[in-house]
């Protein structure tokens, strides 16, 4: 089928074009697409295929370009009926809501048996298929089908899913995969995605089109997004009974950094509160050139989230929605909020993927998840631009992984379904990594010992530590409600990318300057750049203390002098705790000792 003869794309569809749909016409009508859409389009009709994987960043509009391709499918002839296939109960009915504004009725209801006639299809979730996939199977046998997969890296999610997929749409007529976020943390292969073998010799994804957040935010498509991290002290009891004390974003084990991330997201410690009074009085900031502007808190599970709703109702005065899962009700209070002016929405992870609340503006990121996918989703929720200059802001804990995909928001990513070669030289981390998965296994399940005791978050505070914007960081640490941390707070809610960036460096210059007149008494937190305060992963601190390691060997071998006497050396010149506990600093100290003496030696 030619492109020309795409063009004359269904005008019977065009009275029912809602003003969400990019200037209210169909497909082919001059370019009202957006450039992605149309381009994805165009490549779609001119290669005809049965499979396509298109690969658009959150908030880009994969549902426009999604149903224009399926009314264009429809009117000529190719498929006779549609069934989407989404993540949650929610999201069934946001397609069938959004396919009803260009005229394909979908039934968000549907559970077996004929289908309605006055219906073009079904709208159906990842679970429903997985318990009858031969309904479906038997649906798209019968007429020829238009199967949309909506972020179906959630066909990877259990096997019995993929299965279910695979058997109940193996037959379709045409497939069409949606995604944001192609990557997923395991090996589980994704149905009708095609996996291509790079040089070095693992397989990734390979997607038909895609269009990357630095595309979507080049095109305005897409709100540019500011970081603000806080940092603190924690305090907390292990199941073991120790007490521990450390400052978030300071270098530590991964478990100890799950600890102080979990103590800081406790209800009942200073950090929350101060982190939700700095995200309202972002909120009132962005409200005063958005005044519709949103804010929601993600938090891990439902009773932290009844008390952070009722933390910001004592903050602010006002209730906050409160959405604690995926039942009918929940779905009914995200349309409320979607639709009216209050501030505040507390969710646990579902609002996450997919939902659509434009009027987002700015997030405070209260769970434990650190997972790449998870964490570009619930950026996804805040990022969907209405208009030229709106900014969206996050607000996270300092935590080195969290930092990282911070950093990398415009890192493209793949699903690789080879994992590197244990074991060699490749993985050097393979050995620390099943010693920390058997140390957590170890934390998170209940071993069933008596003498156990349950973890017990004791204090936190919050100190504001960097803003992260666009792959740099910002900033030097501040007291909560001092005069520094409100220059960042009260950053406007309309500018363009470039404007952000030169603001940050502003008030960056102006802090620094203005640290320099204290005399270093006052000095009370660490007065240096966020640019030059890394977060340090235990990765590299296990790559720190290998090369102190390989460093005092070689030393060993031309000194003559044992290990262990060579480290105790070190340890006394330089100070500090035993390697093992040492912090990067600290280690890097060692590390210039050491090369010192061998050089000497020379």
């Amino acid at each position: 089928m030619s492109t020309t003869a795409a063009s004359t794309s269904s005008a019977s569809h065009s009275h029912h074009l809602s003003p969400a749909f990019p200037g209210r016409a169909p497909w082919g009508t001059a370019s009202k697409l957006r450039a992605w859409q149309q381009g994805a389009m165009e490549k779609y009709v001119q290669e005809q295929p049965r499979d396509f994987l298109a690969v658009a960043t959150p908030g880009a509009g994969k549902t426009t370009f999604a149903l224009t391709l399926a009314s264009w499918l429809l009117h000529h002839h190719v498929v006779q009926q549609v069934t989407v296939v989404a993540p949650t109960e929610h999201l069934k009915k946001q397609w069938a809501e959004a396919a009803a504004r260009i005229g394909i009725k979908l039934d968000p209801e549907y559970s077996a048996g004929p289908l309605g006639k006055e219906y073009d299809g079904v709208a159906v979730t990842y679970a429903g298929v997985g318990v009858r996939p031969m309904l479906h199977r038997n649906r798209v046998e019968q007429r020829k089908t238009l199967v949309i997969l909506d972020e179906i890296h959630h066909a990877g999610d259990s096997k019995s899913w993929g299965e279910a997929c695979l058997e109940a749409f193996e037959p379709a007529t045409r497939r069409l995969a949606l995604t944001g976020t192609p990557f997923r943390s395991d090996t589980n292969p994704i149905p009708f995605v095609t996996y291509e073998e790079g040089n070095d010799g693992i397989r990734r994804s390979a997607a038909d089109y895609t269009y990357g957040y630095g595309n979507a935010l080049a095109d305005h498509v897409v709100r540019p997004v500011i970081f603000l991290s806080y940092s603190g002290n924690m305090r907390w009891r292990t199941k073991a009974g120790d007490e521990i004390a450390a400052r978030l974003g300071e270098p530590m084990t991964k478990d100890a950094v799950s600890q102080a991330w979990r103590t800081a997201l406790d209800p009942r410690g200073e950090w929350m509160p101060s982190v939700l009074r700095a995200a309202d009085q972002r909120l009132t900031e962005v409200r005063k050139a958005i005044p519709d502007a949103g804010a929601l808190v993600i938090a891990t599970d439902q009773d932290s989230a009844r008390a952070y709703a009722k933390l910001i109702r004592e903050i602010t005065g006002h209730s906050a929605t409160l959405v604690l899962s995926d039942d009918a009700g929940a779905s009914d209070r995200i349309d409320e909020f979607s639709n009216n002016t209050d501030r505040w929405m507390v969710a646990v992870r579902m609002v996450s993927e997919g939902v659509d609340v434009p009027r987002l503006a700015v997030g405070v990121y209260a769970t434990t998840i650190s997972t790449p996918l998870f964490f570009a989703q619930a950026v996804g929720r805040f990022v969907r631009s209405r208009r030229r200059g709106e900014t969206a802001s996050v607000f996270l804990p300092t935590v080195p992984d969290l930092l990282s995909f911070a950093n990398e928001m415009e890192v493209e990513r793949d699903h690789v379904l080879d994992k590197p070669k244990k074991g060699g030289e490749e993985d050097p981390y393979a050995e620390e990594e099943k010693l920390l998965q058997e140390a957590e296994k170890q934390q998170d399940e209940d071993t069933g010992e008596q003498d156990m005791l349950p973890f017990e978050a004791l204090e936190s505070d919050a100190v504001f530590d960097r803003v992260t914007y666009n792959g740099a960081d910002f900033g030097m640490q501040a007291h909560p409600g001092s005069e520094e941390e409100q220059d960042y707070l009260g950053i406007p809610g309309l500018l363009e990318p470039d404007q952000v960036e030169l603001l940050l460096q502003k008030r960056q210059a102006r802090q620094i300057a203005h640290s320099r007149k204290k005399p270093d008494a006052e000095a009370d937190l660490l007065e240096l750049p966020a640019d030059r305060r890394p977060v340090v992963t235990h990765k590299e601190l296990l790559e720190l203390r290998k090369q102190l390691n390989s460093l005092v060997g070689a030393y060993s071998h031309q000194s003559g002098k044992p290990h262990g006497v060579i480290h105790t050396e070190v340890r006394r010149v330089c100070g500090g705790p035993p390697s093992a506990e040492a912090t990067a600093g600290q280690l890097r100290q060692r590390i210039a000792k050491v090369q010192e003496w061998a050089t000497r030696m020379r």
